[in-house]
């Protein structure tokens, strides 16, 4: 599978991700969002609190492996490099309203075809028991964008 396109990586990763607006390589990938890694309204997106570095949290989102990719120089892994799977925490409802996108998406992406459809009207019901409706629908209208 060859790496994302820059139009792919828009589509494929959530509004705070570097991603947006960097090309691969340009940022490095950590493998879960936390407070080390906070969106900087000044940048647009999520940096290293340590480093500066612009951060993707969301490796199956941006489609290649957790590593210090514009922080240490690393090169991008091969283009046939699997992407990273859904990991069983990616599918915690979060605390967080900014991070409900990521986790529908996560959602989504380890349903089978056939129980798609259960899947979102139950990650819909999930979510609503913890979050406000408006902010459950614009979630749902950010992950189901592309």
């Amino acid at each position: 599978m060859p790496l994302p396109s820059p139009d792919d990586l828009r589509d494929a990763t959530c509004v705070a991700c570097p991603g947006q607006s960097l090309p691969l390589g340009a940022f490095d990938v950590a493998d879960r969002p936390g407070p080390a890694i906070p969106y900087s309204p000044v940048h647009g997106h999520r940096v290293s609190a340590g480093t500066g570095t612009p951060t993707c949290v969301h490796p199956y989102r941006v489609g290649i492996p957790p590593a210090p990719y514009a922080s240490s120089g690393l090169p991008l892994p091969a283009a046939d490099t699997p992407a990273p799977p859904v990991r069983e925490l990616d599918l915690d409802l979060p605390a967080d309203p900014t991070l409900l996108e990521a986790w529908l998406v996560a959602v989504l992406r380890a349903a089978p075809p056939a129980a798609l459809s259960r899947a979102l009207r139950q990650a819909e019901a999930r979510a609503l028991e913890r979050f406000r409706p408006a902010d459950v629908t614009a979630a749902l209208r950010r992950a189901l964008h592309g």
